[in-house]
């Protein structure tokens, strides 16, 4: 089986910053993956975020994030971050990562084969 554990969610003010965290563990060679983050508000889709190739050089973001988030990994220790800066209330939504074994077009949902379980992000104005 394989494990992803989403980490470092909370509630912030408008401006703030938070880091998140995705541990993964099991039957998973994390080096093989590309991993993305994604989010979802109440009552809308789930959006991609963030993603980054296995090796971590390449990284693409949706365009209200740049400039803003960062994401970036560890495979030495199984993780993939997301740096969130100048957070803005219309950022609150559950974050997920997910993990996909076929890198091309980190954008779609249903390219990652595994996703955690969400972690809750609140922005206050």
């Amino acid at each position: 089986q394989v494990q992803l554990v989403e980490s470092g969610g909370g509630l912030v003010q408008a401006g703030g910053s938070l880091r998140l965290s995705c541990a993964a563990s099991g039957r998973l060679l994390f080096s093989n993956y590309a991993m993305g983050w994604f989010r979802q508000a109440p009552g809308k889709e789930r959006e991609f975020v963030a993603g980054i190739s296995r090796s971590g050089v390449n990284t693409f973001y949706v365009d209200s994030v740049k400039g803003r988030f960062a994401i970036s990994r560890d495979n030495a220790k199984n993780t993939v971050y997301l740096q969130m800066n100048s957070l803005k209330p219309e950022d609150t939504a559950v974050y997920y990562c997910a993990a996909a074994y076929d890198a091309f077009d980190l954008g779609r949902a249903p390219k990652y084969d595994y996703w955690g379980q969400g972690t809750q992000v609140t922005v206050s104005s």
